[in-house]
């Protein structure tokens, strides 16, 4: 079975996803108290088809420290809100001008520019407010820790270099530097919000935080090559974009042959760090192997 097929109907990651999909739609009903428009949108970008491979990295991040699913859900459920905000506001005109997101037209293409940064807009309250109200443990310092991977020292720092392409330096330093913060904090944070919910050991945080950069680096790689050479009905959007946009990326650089090796490499890297917790962390390692073969 394929590492993709893997993710989708193993018995853990598929009831974890499943779980993931209720409690968001849980989450973004909104009832009169929300404008019509935005509400829709706000559900149309949310509930899309989509791997969740975010949050089910906090949800198995939790697992794998002995914590609870339920205690975890909220946090999940948080970061792919911000998650889903970054894809609106790349997806504008302003930025990567794409009309196509996970198989169907992006926000802006759906209803319109202003809704669609409202909407992104909205998404960040809701995602901080919800570790606010649910999130059991420490939710202060996990309000912190997912405010400092979205803002403008990680996030958003790299999306406005990497929005820069070809204007930067170009070395691989430069690059990697790029995809630590737009790449890496996101899928970061979601590990470690799950480790934090659990009361997590700190050689326990540490080695989730060291897995999740080295996967978010694989990732990106994997972005790089699937935009280079894949299939836009596959991926559910279009290819070839980093390439009209200028945008400085791993095969331009390194060649396609090496940029798989590095992803290979770090996909390695990322999976020795789980040493430490044992055949518990076996779905995270389901998930570093979906991230290295995905539509490949």
């Amino acid at each position: 079975m394929s590492s993709k097929a893997e993710i989708e109907s193993n018995p853990v990651t598929g009831q974890l996803r499943a779980l993931i999909n209720q409690a968001l739609d849980r989450y973004s009903r909104f009832g009169d108290e929300c404008p019509r428009p935005l509400a829709e949108a706000i559900r149309y970008m949310l509930l899309a088809p989509g791997k969740r491979v975010r949050p089910l990295l906090t949800l198995l991040a939790a697992k794998a420290c002995g914590g609870s699913i339920d205690d975890a859900l909220p946090a999940a459920c948080a970061v792919e809100m911000i998650h889903t905000y970054t894809l609106i506001h790349d997806d504008l005109p302003a930025m990567d001008n794409d009309d196509f997101r996970r198989g169907q037209p992006t926000c802006h293409r759906r209803f319109d520019e202003a809704t669609a940064i409202l909407a992104g807009d909205a998404l960040q309250t809701m995602a901080f407010g919800l570790i606010a109200r649910e999130v059991k443990v420490d939710a202060a310092a996990c309000i912190a820790a997912l405010a400092d991977a979205a803002g403008p020292k990680n996030l958003i720092g790299g999306q406005v270099d990497d929005l820069a392409g070809g204007k930067g330096p170009i070395s691989l330093a430069h690059l990697e530097s790029i995809h630590r913060r737009k790449t890496a904090a996101l899928l970061k944070v979601a590990l470690c919000l799950g480790g934090m919910t659990a009361g997590a050991s700190s050689d326990q945080r540490q080695a989730l935080c060291v897995f999740g950069e080295n996967l978010g680096l694989a990732f990106q790689i994997v972005d790089d090559l699937l935009d280079f050479c894949g299939d836009s009905i596959k991926m559910g959007k279009q290819s070839g974009k980093d390439e009209q946009n200028g945008t400085l990326t791993y095969p331009v650089l390194l060649g396609e042959q090496q940029s798989r090796q590095r992803a290979h490499q770090f996909i390695d890297q990322a999976k020795y760090n789980l040493t430490i917790f044992g055949p518990a962390a076996d779905p995270l390692r389901t998930v570093a192997d979906f991230v290295i073969t995905r539509n490949f």
